[in-house]
């Protein structure tokens, strides 16, 4: 199997959006857990990786955390995206369409 990819820079604040707009309130550990999922396990979030992020996203205002429990009877902090987390999710989606638009034709054109 092949070596897990590393997160590119910019694109987990895009997955940590989406997800919650997606799925809805998720504690971090469900968090890295569903996007490891959806990447086929070709991603590994740790702690040291995905709490920073959430803690940015938090300052910026774009999700919001309230603590509650978790399934297993944890205390866990559960994170929402917030209407500012959903305006900018909508630019950072079209972003990434038109930056991966711009590498595809790379990669097809100069071949």
């Amino acid at each position: 199997m092949p070596d897990k990819a590393d997160v590119l820079y910019g694109t987990l604040a895009l997955m940590i959006l989406r997800t919650l707009d997606v799925l809805g309130p998720l504690h971090g550990y469900a968090l890295a857990r569903r996007i490891e999922q959806i990447s086929h396990d070709q991603l590994s979030l740790n702690q040291g990786t995905l709490y920073p992020a959430l803690t940015k996203l938090q300052q910026l205002g774009l999700i919001a955390g309230k603590w509650g429990e978790s399934e297993t009877g944890r205390r866990a902090k559960f994170y929402t995206i917030t209407r500012a987390g959903r305006k900018q999710l909508q630019a950072e989606l079209e972003n990434w369409s038109r930056a991966s638009g711009i590498v595809a034709r790379f990669i097809e054109d100069l071949s």
